[in-house]
């Protein structure tokens, strides 16, 4: 239950008695709108926000230490009061080709503005480096990479935490390494060397611990999602087409790695996002028609709706929202150069002539035009955080 979810006088009537003085998120406002306006601030000035009130902190803050202007005798009721404030951000990060120097900026949903974030630490190559968010902690790591102008791998981590709206220093990883596989499995980053070596940093604890070493043939890092507890790395195909791509699929709770199912590892053809627990991925050919990985088919299904709006120039880099939006939809974002974005929603589509128990599904782009000044920023990674 929210605030939102309490009219106005359910709040006044359970003040009653508690021996506090009932204050209202904006005087004069019910509450329910008060919500929605303080929902529409800016993340990077919560911190400012927060000290206003007693009240706008912990609506803020989202851990209120004693239930809010609510009497005694309603206090096991109001132990289930939880209001998310959390929304999905894009943050995309681009490289400068004229400084090479990188940064990040961050796509506001509501208002479509950007909002440049704090210089990003480290001065790893263009590439090299993985970027992790974990959605739900409103974190994004930047992982290791090799130096620039040089080949030194590094193991420095970096953290960016969207609460505070700053960088910091991670653990480093137990190895130097570049041009890796990562991703978020179960709340932990996941990475994975070419040479089938692999790690796993637990943010709970701050530390890396071994994982399971992939064994056979060197998988080099053309993509990599991770969906289902599970971490899928893949080679791509490469010129001249001589022999199909190899992919490897890491499981978590087995802590084990297997080789990636045919129709996954050679339908592959793009940069991939998961979106509500789907896979899709953005096809590098063609009209960039979207696909999604239809796991019991082992094959990628064409979405229906168009590719990429061709406005949206590449290079691409993908993020999607890890929940549904409204109805059961999905949300994608493919971001071009220049920091142009197109956002596809996702639904699904009826159709007559799909096959007996899959489901068809349609995608409609909006495109949100980057700023002029960002004309010569190339993209190299995108992440949705909820902040």
């Amino acid at each position: 239950m929210s605030f939102s979810s309490m009219s106005k006088q359910q709040v006044l009537d359970a003040g009653e008695g508690a021996g506090e003085e009932v204050v209202e998120l904006i005087p004069g406002l019910p509450e329910e709108v008060a919500e929605k306006c303080l929902l529409h601030l800016p993340f990077l000035y919560h911190r400012l926000f927060r000290t206003v009130s007693s009240t706008w902190n912990r609506f803020l803050t989202d851990a209120p230490a004693k239930p809010l202007l609510l009497a005694p005798a309603a206090a096991a009721a109001a132990a289930a009061v939880s209001v998310s404030f959390s929304l999905p951000f894009l943050f995309a990060f681009a490289f400068d080709p004229a400084s090479r120097r990188l940064q990040c900026q961050a796509l506001d949903p509501f208002s479509r503005r950007w909002l440049l974030l704090p210089p990003v630490p480290g001065g790893a190559a263009a590439g090299s480096f993985a970027v992790v968010g974990l959605p739900r902690r409103g974190e994004i790591y930047v992982i290791g990479g090799v130096e620039e102008g040089g080949d030194k791998a590094v193991r420095s981590v970096a953290v960016y935490s969207a609460a505070r709206n700053g960088w910091g220093e991670a653990a480093a990883m137990r190895t130097p390494r570049g041009y890796m596989a990562a991703g978020e499995v179960g709340g932990r980053v996941v990475v994975a060397g070419e040479d089938g070596e692999a790690e796993v940093f637990d943010p709970e604890a701050g530390r890396w611990l071994p994982a399971a070493p992939r064994r056979g043939a060197a998988v080099a890092r053309y993509d990599a999602a991770a969906a289902g507890g599970k971490l899928y790395v893949t080679e791509g195909w490469a010129w001249p087409f001589e022999r199909a791509p190899r992919g490897a699929v890491y499981d978590a709770a087995a802590d084990s790695w297997r080789e990636m199912a045919r129709g996954m590892r050679e339908g592959w053809t793009g940069s991939c996002a998961v979106a509500g627990g789907r896979m899709y991925i953005v096809a590098e050919y063609g009209e960039w028609r979207l696909k999604r990985y239809d796991e019991a088919r082992d094959e990628w299904r064409m979405v229906a709706g168009g590719g990429v709006p061709p406005e949206v120039r590449r290079p691409h880099v993908v993020a999607g929202e890890v929940g549904e939006v409204a109805g059961g939809r999905r949300r994608i974002y493919v971001v071009g150069a220049g920091l142009d974005v197109a956002v596809g929603t996702v639904s699904a589509a009826a159709a007559a002539g799909a096959p007996h128990g899959v489901e068809e599904e349609v995608v409609e782009w909006e495109v949100v035009k980057g700023p002029s000044e960002f004309g010569g920023l190339a993209p190299c990674n995108a992440q949705v955080l909820y902040a």
